[in-house]
């Protein structure tokens, strides 16, 4: 047996059921920050998990720190009832005890340890607070949960600081940090040119530490994911994802100029960005204005993921930190949704041939499209389609780039569905070029002919051989698969080969 389907390639068995990283399947984490406190609960696979309990609540904890030197005394408040309702939380959540760090207000203000101290005594909860390099490193680490390929610059901002850190190999290199957060930077005096001068001494010292230049940035914080909004806002762009949007240094100078032309509130109507975090918006523009100037990164990406994801991969076994993100995911998603656990390998298995030319990037979209075809299945028939795109387009799922989850979703789509003409994501699939759109038509065909044959050994029953230059679909049947090939079954092959543009054969064999 050909190795890549005995233990599929460098995947191998899934591990979200060993005992060595069952411990992770829940974990909850606090992030005490300038601007919010946050609690993220996490669960499912370990590799790539979901979101199973996530409450912000903006304190503005760092408000006003420049000229007191103390936190905010509402923020305090405002903090600490919310750190108790999560420690409560918890508790009845039945998780583990909760890890907490605070950073760049708590450290930096001279209340910082009394505030620790209320936090233990209220609650029982020890506040870590951790310094801006210990911070970029955690954020870094979140980076990589998402993107384990990841190489270039994190770039990630807070209502006090901002950090950079390298990425490269799975690893995080030199990390640095700075007072460039847009509540440190309220009061600068000198007006705007005073704050571009101000901002632009604090980069040159930090691209003397890190001179990285042309390579990409991803950006983590509150700040640049509402800039990234409005981006998508100026741009009219269909998939409101954020995690993974790219971004170019001339449309982030574009936006930025948008942003200084409109109205503030309009802007947040459309948008749909807090009061507390459009009111920082023209200091955080300035700011990646002149990061972008400075460090002229070739691309620019957006991650959902920062120090709290970065606090959950600080946790993992090495080997679950080299696993790949999407397919650890489905995998779980198949064993704990689909109607036929395992399934999804055999299909793999029996539709492959059809991409003898695919790369390693186009295979594991066709192995996550296996996994995933059925976990849908109890949304009525009827909208069984639109759940699929919605499925993958949306979810949280790592390691995929934009027009990798279209593919992914239109692939599905296709899974039940023939057609796709006008449907409500033809805004989406024009994301993908021509070629890339007929292929994930075929992977769904595919799969849709393929699940009609079994649901168990369908690799013992039939096979398909493929002859692009011939332009020639065989399958070949055996015995117990000649009378599954019934005449919805024929029709999706025919489908099938209709999307390939080929002549088909038909040969019946003894097995």
């Amino acid at each position: 047996m050909d190795p890549q389907f005995d233990e599929w390639g460098p995947f191998g068995r899934p591990l979200f059921n060993d005992p060595a990283t069952r411990a992770l399947a829940r974990v909850g984490v606090v992030d005490v920050g300038s601007n919010s406190v946050r609690l993220v609960v996490f669960d499912g696979a370990a590799r790539s998990p979901a979101y199973f309990y996530n409450e912000k609540i903006m304190c503005g904890l760092g408000a006003g720190l420049p000229e007191t030197g103390n936190l905010n005394p509402k923020g305090r408040i405002r903090a600490l009832a919310a750190i108790r309702r999560f420690q409560l939380l918890a508790e009845d959540m039945g998780i583990p005890p909760l890890t907490a760090v605070a950073t760049a207000a708590v450290r930096d203000a001279d209340d910082g340890p009394d505030f620790c101290a209320d936090v233990l005594r209220e609650t029982g909860l020890e506040l870590y607070v951790i310094d801006g390099a210990e911070e970029a490193r955690l954020t870094s680490q979140g980076v990589l949960l998402g993107w384990p390929t990841a190489k270039g610059l994190v770039c990630d901002i807070g209502g006090s600081s901002m950090e950079l850190a390298e990425v490269s190999d799975g690893q995080v290199g030199r990390c640095i940090t700075s007072p460039l957060g847009p509540l440190k930077l309220s009061n600068i005096k000198g007006g705007k040119k005073g704050l571009k001068n101000h901002i632009n001494a604090i980069l040159d010292q930090m691209f003397s530490q890190i001179p990285v230049e042309k390579q990409r940035l991803f950006l983590v914080g509150g700040s640049w994911r509402a800039i990234a909004k409005l981006d998508m806002l100026r741009r009219n762009y269909p998939l409101t994802v954020l995690h993974e949007y790219r971004m170019t240094p001339r449309s982030v100078m574009q936006t930025v100029k948008w942003i200084n032309e409109h109205d503030l509130d309009d802007l947040q109507k459309r948008s749909g960005i807090s009061t507390s975090r459009i009111v920082l918006i023209h200091t955080a523009c300035e700011i990646l204005k002149r990061v972008v100037r400075k460090f002229k990164p070739r691309e620019i990406a957006i991650s959902a993921y920062g120090i709290r994801e970065g606090m959950l991969y600080e946790q993992m076994p090495q080997q679950l930190r080299d696993r790949d993100p999407l397919i650890e995911a489905c995998r779980y998603a198949e064993d704990k949704d689909a109607r036929w656990p395992g399934f999804g390998r055999k299909l793999y298995k029996f539709i492959i041939p059809l991409f003898k030319g695919a790369n390693d990037d186009r295979k594991r979209l066709i192995r996550a499209t296996c996994l995933l075809h059925d976990v849908t299945w109890r949304a009525h028939p009827d909208y069984r389609a639109e759940v699929c795109f919605d499925n993958a387009t949306r979810a949280n799922l790592g390691g995929l780039r934009h027009r990798e989850r279209v593919f992914l979703g239109l692939a599905l789509l296709h899974r039940y569905k023939n057609g796709r003409n006008g449907t409500r994501f033809e805004p989406l699939v024009e994301l993908l070029d021509e070629k890339d759109a007929q292929q994930a038509e075929v992977v769904g065909k595919a799969i849709r002919f393929g699940a009609m044959l079994t649901m168990d050994a369908i690799n013992d029953l039939a096979d398909l051989r493929y002859y692009p230059k011939k332009k020639q679909l065989e399958l070949r049947l055996g015995e117990k698969a000649r009378g599954l090939f019934g005449e919805v079954a024929e029709a999706r092959f025919m489908s099938l080969a209709a999307s390939l543009e080929t002549e088909v054969q038909i040969l019946n064999l003894r097995k």
